[in-house]
């Protein structure tokens, strides 16, 4: 996914998304990413990139009504993984 596709995606579904220089050592990835709802800026988060970034925001909107498919799914990629 791309960083400008996701903040236009955002910004299309009333979110607002910035990015800065992470500071995190541990954190692969150069940047930070931050969400805010635009009509209601209580409502905030941070990612680590630019994918979980966008489910970040998705399952806001979606009340997390996919969360547990989406944990599901975690699981069995890394099943896979082990198997392969």
């Amino acid at each position: 996914m791309l960083w400008k596709e996701v903040k236009s995606w955002a910004k299309n579904y009333g979110y607002d998304a910035l990015r800065e220089k992470s500071q995190i050592q541990d954190n692969p990835n150069p940047y930070d990413y931050y969400w805010s709802k635009q009509d209601n800026p209580e409502v905030t988060g941070v990612a680590f990139s630019v994918s979980t970034l966008a489910a970040d925001i998705f399952n806001h909107m979606t009340n997390n009504q996919w969360l547990d498919h989406q944990q599901q799914y975690q699981k069995d990629l890394e099943l896979k993984d082990e198997i392969f």
